[in-house]
């Protein structure tokens, strides 16, 4: 077996993550993501770390996959949510732990920042994602998503 590591993004880390966003949005959603505003997005977080933090899988060296962890607030708990966002690891590096690793390195991290929680989403056809998610104790939630756009 190989080496697996857990480390926080950075800059250097820029062209992988805006590669694999736009992978998972492809293969998720089928949605092409405008790469100019995608940069952006991901240099907004990997600048202002208010607004999260991205982790890196590596093995042996090489990025195999990442997630982006944002915070929510909540006022009936009085802490912080974790949500787990943009999930992606690289096609040969599925099913091998990988992601397994990153969650573990994000539930530590959150019960070491004091968080009461975390969360993700996941479309709902993307069973394999669910039992994955099931798998590691998480749980379906009772709320629905809503949204609006602005431009």
């Amino acid at each position: 077996m190989t080496d697996l590591t857990i480390r926080p993004a950075t800059p250097n880390d820029l062209d992988h993550l805006v590669a694999w966003n736009a992978a998972m949005a492809a293969e998720t959603e089928d949605k092409t993501l405008d790469r100019a505003v995608l940069t952006a997005g991901v240099r907004g977080v990997l600048d202002e770390p208010r607004r999260g933090f991205y982790l890196i899988a590596e093995r042996d060296g090489e990025p195999v996959g990442s997630l982006l962890v944002t915070y929510e607030w909540s006022d009936w708990r009085n802490g912080d949510f974790f949500w787990i966002q943009s999930v992606y690891v690289v096609e040969s590096a599925r099913r091998s732990g990988v992601f397994r690793a990153l969650y573990a390195a994000v539930e530590q991290r959150a019960r070491e920042a004091g968080a009461v929680g975390m969360r993700l989403y996941v479309e709902h056809e993307n069973h394999r994602a669910q039992k994955t998610y099931e798998g590691l104790g998480m749980q379906r939630c009772d709320y629905h998503m809503y949204e609006v756009e602005f431009g």
